[in-house]
Formats: structure tokens, sequence, C-alpha cells
């Protein structure tokens, strides 16, 4: 079994995973309110699987009793960036997982 710190590199924070831990609690529109479970971005190693993925969380949370429902992996491919001097150059690729909790489990704030 691999340790749970190399296959989770760190937590995704951005306007949209934001919005996506916060559907739990999306009273006011309908159709979002049926999501009782929040989810959680995370920047993963390449070779990380799923079920990898769920108990390195799990390990992780484990103060917090946390039980990961569901995960979902994206591999996000590198894009054209210009470096100094107009040379050309590229972002790294990196792959993220979007790990859905169950209903009442929230993991403490970045």
């Amino acid at each position: 079994m691999k340790a749970p710190f190399s296959l989770i590199k760190a937590r995704r924070v951005t306007e949209k995973t934001t919005m996506l831990e916060s559907l739990h609690n999306a009273e006011n529109n309908p159709s979002l309110a049926k999501c009782k479970n929040p989810k959680y971005v995370f920047e993963v190693a390449m070779h990380a699987t799923k079920p990898e993925i769920a108990r390195a969380i799990e390990q992780i949370y484990s103060k917090s009793e946390v039980k990961v429902l569901n995960v979902n992996t994206i591999r996000v491919k590198r894009k054209p960036k210009r470096q100094r001097k107009g040379r050309p150059g590229f972002t790294a690729s990196f792959k993220k997982a979007i790990v859905t909790m169950e209903e009442g489990d929230v993991l403490e704030s970045a």
C-alpha cells in the first residue's frame, strides 16, 4: 500500500471547487438542494487509482472520520504558455480527483 501523502498532492481551491463544496448548503435553488453530499477536489499523482485515492483521503482525514462515497478523476493536459522574451513553453499537466463524501461529512477549510 502506498503512503497517502504520496498520492494526494494538494487540495484545489478555486472558485469552481468552492461552489462544489457548498452545494449541500444551497436551499434557495431547488436543483442544487438535491445534492446532499459535499464534493472536494484534490490534485493527485498521475498513477493514482480511484480506490487508492479513496483510501488515502480516509486515512488523511481519519480524525474527522469521513467516508468517501465516490471518486471521479480527470487528467488535465498541458497548455501552451509564453515564457520570457516570447519563447514558447507549456504549463504542467496534472490529475485531479473530485471526491464525493457521505452526507454530513465536512473537511476543515484550507
